[in-house]
């Protein structure tokens, strides 16, 4: 099931497959490690679009709504 990084469930985890974006998004979001084929695990987010909390490499990064929106996963079950 592919679902953007807002909408899975706190704890759920898969593997990025698309990121829609620009080239300056996708080098931001890369900058902070989140690339194709990379692992993550969403930890939280807050209601009424505030920031999406997820691990990726054991780091636990805090993106904007807007951004985590554009993560595409295939969520693992």
């Amino acid at each position: 099931m592919r679902a953007s990084l807002v909408e899975m469930k706190s704890g759920q985890s898969g593997v990025i497959v698309e990121i829609m974006g620009g080239p300056r998004m996708i080098a931001r979001l890369d900058a902070l490690g989140f690339r194709l084929n990379k692992r993550v695990r969403k930890v939280s987010s807050m209601m009424m679009r505030g920031p999406v909390v997820a691990e990726v490499d054991g780091f636990r990064i805090a993106i904007g709504y807007g951004m985590a929106l554009r993560i595409i996963v295939e969520v693992m079950a």
